[in-house]
């Protein structure tokens, strides 16, 4: 093991915000935990790009290594649950904004925020989801709940909005997968045909939902992932189906919602709100456990682009902007 390594550590000073690529960090920077991992793979997700940004008034200690999610093997362990060479994955659990996170060749976490990652996938598979492939399949398990746990009429119809980023495109996979039909709606029509080889059987121009909602429109959808917020969802819901569930996950483009309680009490909509980052361990290792079975890894990669520390600084921007597609890996060695 070295004695030093590489992050990305993000700073504020009064006004000033500094991200800045520091290669020789001493370990004493990352002095909390029970487990040190060294990092093969973390990823850019919204909250990230945010973060990157400008701390996103997530993090409220500085200086910060950013980066919510990584995959990597433990190099050394106070814990009894986890021994040197476990591979193992980190996504959410506040790491990267209370924590030191992933934009980094270690992190020391507590043990309670890893778990060992599954033999039949790898690490860098691991963060080609990490949290946003982890919401999309929170998301798809809760409209899955229509049927199994709620014991209601089968799921056929289910609308995703923000098709093209990343919790869009692995919900997208998954859900065709479960056997459900899948529309998607995007800004992004030239996305068409990368969505539909994900599996939507119909691509919407997210125009047609961003006006103001009606009250209840035509009921069209047992199921929604939303990672929008705004008159998007605001629109899905209108048009969401008796009993139909609705969960939402991102706010990419508004944090109001403009609705109104006649789709839930008029038609027992549910509205499901899926938190990704205080998710029980058991849940979590579920989820986990199910990925071989529901994720196609040859097809997202095709959509998966790789990027170094350095290149990560210049990417987060696009982000913001809705310039990005598909999945962004950080190789955090590269």
């Amino acid at each position: 093991m070295t004695e030093t390594f590489k992050a990305i550590v993000i700073n504020q000073d009064g006004e000033k915000f500094t991200r800045e690529i520091k290669k020789n960090l001493n370990f004493d920077f990352i002095k909390e935990g029970d487990v040190l991992v060294k990092i093969d793979y973390s990823d850019l997700n919204y909250k990230d790009a945010l973060i990157l940004n400008n701390g996103g008034k997530l993090v409220k200690e500085f200086p910060r290594i950013p980066g919510i999610d990584f995959s990597g093997k433990v190099v050394e362990s106070a814990a009894s649950e986890f021994k040197k060479d476990d591979e193992v994955i980190l996504t959410g659990c506040r790491v990267g904004e209370i924590y030191h996170g992933g934009y980094s060749q270690y992190a020391r976490v507590k043990k309670e925020l890893i778990i060992k990652k599954p033999n039949n996938i790898s690490l860098k598979e691991s963060m080609i989801l990490g949290t946003a492939g982890f919401t999309a399949l929170l998301c798809a398990f809760a409209i899955k709940a229509r049927e199994e746990i709620l014991l209601g009429e089968k799921v056929n119809d289910v609308l995703v909005t923000g098709a093209t980023g990343g919790v869009g495109n692995v919900a997208i996979m998954v859900l065709s997968k479960l056997g459900y039909k899948v529309t998607a709606i995007t800004g992004k029509t030239d996305q068409t045909e990368n969505l539909k080889k994900l599996g939507a059987s119909t691509v919407l121009d997210r125009k047609e939902f961003e006006g103001d909602p009606k009250l209840l429109s035509k009921g069209l959808w047992d199921g929604v992932v939303d990672t929008v917020g705004g008159n998007i969802l605001a629109n899905a819901i209108s048009q969401t189906k008796h009993s139909g569930i609705i969960a939402a996950c991102g706010n990419a483009g508004s944090v109001k919602l403009n609705t109104n309680v006649m789709p839930f009490i008029l038609r027992g909509v549910k509205l499901w709100g899926i938190d990704s980052i205080q998710v029980g361990m058991k849940r979590r290792e579920f989820v986990w456990s199910q990925v071989k079975d529901l994720v196609d890894f040859n097809i997202l990669n095709e959509s998966v682009t790789i990027v170094s520390l350095d290149e990560l600084i210049e990417t987060f921007p696009k982000m913001l902007q809705g310039q990005t597609t598909g999945r962004i890996l950080v190789d955090v060695n590269k």
